[in-house]
């Protein structure tokens, strides 16, 4: 019988949040496959070191790392690793241990050394034999050394994929930071100048930008075309803006390619000469506090999942294989060549050396350059550069329908500027179609008026809805009456921003054209729901705020369960008949079992997984962490809610634990949006307007007969597509349920159940009725 495949992981360079994500998702992979897991402490030191720096892991070995900040199993650079005599001790440790199969998770540097070890690794081995430390039968088994890389880095600044384990933990911290001192500055009328992390990336200090709503952003990549001194000693504060937030990325640079300071801006925006800014100015540098913390959920996500696909990359890698590294793209993980990407990395920093810029920006993901650009749309506001001729310019109406979901107020901030900078005129509907149809000029229940800049500029960082939102339909208004007031107000086109009922609205809208010709005009929607059931999109607004919310709020159950030691908490989570939010909070907290729509509950499965919770707190060894998590979806089950779910466990655990139910309710919904809500929220409502702008006005002979003219804006595997509402409607949306047929999350599902080490369990029997399972292979939920 042939041994055992055995795979290693381990953490080099800096750490970041997520890490311990990643070697608990490799581990318990490679365990579940058949394979034995080894970590590998304290990074390449451990490596050349080996000895009990080389540890196999068993399964309990990485329970509670999900949430754990840093690395668990260390990283530490090591100079010996440099040279060769390093590497060939490297390899004695791995064939002493009959270990070729290798997930490093760290930077760039990291992973190039480790390509660097699997190239030279077959005359290290004829080297090892040479030496006499193995013989040539000991070694045969271990001719090849198969390299997957995982990238760890909070600057997010490897070419080739969209993010880095760690970097939207680190922007969380950022946009917390840069928000506590936007009061402080408001209040004051103050200018501060935060510096964030970022040598050779300005990916932090873009996206902290444009999720604060920052007045100024300087980074490596693209200084300002003028400058930089210049431009900011125009601002000014007669719009009435009582702030100023400059971030700057410590590595940003002028177009000389000079290095631009904190002090620098500081005693630019201080001056008291007489044509100075005299700006009361403070410098916050942020500092390790952007790597610290507990991973948000999308890192623990993002590691988890790439840890899976490290497992199969390895696993499935031949001798001729190329090195990989697991990368994102928009929604979508992919394996990409190693080398191409620390190529272009390296290539990048040459262009920022040589002044470059333009190469350099072309050598960022498509991702980055859209978050540059869309930062600039959102602070060049004024700027009369982009005007379109008065003919062409549009009145666009702007509606949220639904419940509010995080990012709701950001879109709108993007969307209003993006109007404003083309000479657009945007009008706030406010409280929906409701608010709409009852409104009133001497009495008004809503209101339909132009937007306000100032206000609305500082709605960036706001949660909730600033101009309302309802759940009433069209339909429930009034079709005729909402027709006449679309006529009334003049509007070229129509966009929303909401959930399901907001899908709905627009179908009846489009529906309604052949007897309202007002009806004809362009309208697109933007899905902003918690519960990710918009059909055309694996991906709504609001729901990684809520994902942070409901994570945080089962690390705490779950601190509360540990300590209790032998508990289980059955928590209930929102998301209407649609499991995603479930699932994905399942995979972030380590879950024991989900139970979700699409799949039901019964009796038998309840059984099932009580008898395992058994086994479980039977082989307890008493190690801390012990505590266990169920998560149910609010309509799971007609029958089995939260709280039945806990007293069945509890009845038929017979003392040997305990059960609770705890039901979160909408705290779920957050107070301040993630930072990626917020980014995406930008990006996407100015592609929607720009999808609106492309009909220009009187447009209805058009729009009657182009399907593209009512949408749905979606990300979709690794790219970002308009969708016809019409054939949505048509073919991809599960009506009764109000979810798409498409349930592009299930495979993750699966791995919840697998890294949770849920045994099979029988199936209800309406389980996954009408709904398509997509091949998401490789695919982010």
């Amino acid at each position: 019988m042939a041994p055992r495949k055995k795979v290693a992981v381990m953490t080099s360079g800096g750490d970041s949040p997520g890490m311990n994500a990643a070697v608990r998702a490799v581990v318990r992979t490679a365990i579940n496959m058949g394979c034995d897991a080894y970590c590998i402490y304290e990074g390449y030191e451990g490596l050349v070191r080996g000895g009990d720096l080389i540890r196999q892991m068993h399964w309990e070995d990485v329970r509670g790392w999900l949430s754990e900040g840093g690395t668990l199993i260390g990283t530490a650079r090591c100079k010996a690793f440099y040279q060769r005599p390093g590497r060939l001790l490297g390899a004695k440790n791995m064939v002493a241990n009959g270990i070729d199969a290798l997930i490093i998770c760290g930077g760039d540097g990291s992973l190039t050394g480790a390509d660097k070890f699997r190239q030279e690794w077959p005359s290290l081995v004829d080297e090892l034999v040479a030496n006499g430390d193995f013989t040539e039968d000991q070694v045969t088994p271990y001719r090849h050394l198969n390299i997957v890389g995982l990238v760890g880095s909070i600057d997010n600044d490897l070419s080739g994929t969209d993010a880095t384990i760690g970097c939207y933990s680190a922007l969380a911290r950022i946009c917390e930071m840069v928000d506590y001192i936007e009061a402080t500055a408001s209040s004051h009328s103050r200018a501060f100048v935060v510096e964030v992390m970022g040598r050779a990336s300005g990916w932090l200090a873009v996206n902290a930008g444009t999720a604060t709503g920052a007045d100024f952003v300087l980074i490596p990549e693209r200084p300002e075309e003028h400058d930089w001194k210049e431009k900011m000693s125009l601002v000014h504060r007669e719009m009435g803006k009582r702030k100023t937030i400059v971030i700057v990325a410590e590595g940003a640079r002028d177009k000389e390619g000079q290095k631009i300071t904190p002090t620098e801006i500081k005693d630019l925006l201080s001056d008291t000469s007489e044509n100075g800014l005299a700006l009361d100015t403070r410098i916050t540098t942020l500092g390790h506090v952007q790597r610290g913390g507990s991973p948000v959920h999308m890192d623990r996500m993002l590691a988890t999942l790439q840890g899976v696909e490290a497992v199969k990359a390895v696993l499935e890698a031949t001798p001729g294989t190329e090195t990989c590294f697991i990368a994102l793209e928009e929604n979508k993980i992919v394996r990409k060549p190693l080398i191409r990407a620390v190529q272009e990395t390296q290539e990048l920093a040459k262009a920022v050396e040589s002044k470059d810029f333009t190469r350099a920006l072309q050598l960022r993901d498509r991702e980055f350059a859209d978050s540059l650009k869309s930062y600039h749309i959102t602070t060049n506001v004024t700027v009369d550069d982009d005007k379109l001729p008065t003919d062409k310019r549009m009145r666009i109406g702007m509606i949220n329908v639904g419940a509010p979901a995080g990012g709701m107020n950001a879109a709108v901030r993007a969307a209003v500027a993006y109007c404003i900078s083309r000479g657009h005129e945007p009008v706030a509907i406010h409280n929906g179609f409701a608010g709409f149809a009852r409104h009133h000029d001497d009495k008004p229940l809503g209101a339909v008026r132009p937007f306000n800049w100032l206000e609305v500029d500082s709605w960036a960082s706001k949660g909730g809805s600033e101009i309302g939102t309802n759940r009433e339909l069209p339909e429930e208004s009034g079709m005729e009456l909402i027709a006449n007031l679309i006529e009334k107000y003049q509007f070229d086109a129509l966009f929303l921003i909401g959930g399901f009922e907001a899908f709905h609205s627009v179908a009846q809208l489009r529906r309604a054209r052949d007897q309202f010709p007002s009806l004809c005009i362009p309208m697109t929607l933007l899905p902003a729901t918690i519960s990710v059931n918009v059909p055309g999109s694996e991906y709504s607004l609001g729901s990684d705020t809520c994902l942070n919310e409901l994570v945080g709020y089962c690390d705490k159950i779950k601190q509360s369960a540990s300590a209790t030691r032998r508990r289980v908490f059955v928590i209930e989570c929102q998301g209407g008949r649609c499991g995603y939010t479930t699932v994905l909070a399942g995979l972030s907290v380590g879950a024991s079992a989900v139970y979700i729509p699409e799949e039901g509950i019964s009796l038998s499965m309840l059984h099932a997984d009580v008898n395992h919770l058994k086994e479980v707190f039977n082989a307890d060894k008493g190690q801390s962490r012990a505590g266990r998590l169920i998560l149910v979806n609010e309509k799971a089950s007609k029958v089995y809610d939260a709280k039945l779910i806990a007293s069945i466990i509890r009845e038929e655990a017979h003392d040997r634990f305990e059960s609770r139910e705890s039901v979160p309710g909408h705290v779920v919904q957050g107070n301040n949006p993630s930072g990626m809500d917020r980014c995406r929220a930008v990006r996407l409502a100015i592609k929607c307007i720009q999808h609106l702008e492309s009909f220009g006005r009187n447009a209805h002979n058009r729009v009657k007969t182009d399907p593209s003219s009512a949408t749905v804006i979606g990300i979709q595997g690794s790219e970002i597509v308009f969708s016809s509402v019409k054939q949505l409607e048509e073919t991809g949306t599960d009506w009764p349920n109000r979810r798409p047929k498409v349930a592009h999350w299930l495979e993750v599902r699966d791995v919840v159940d697998a890294l949770s080490a849920r045994p099979a369990y029988p199936k209800p029997e309406k389980s996954l009725t009408g709904l398509i399972a997509k091949d998401t292979k490789r695919g982010l939920a």
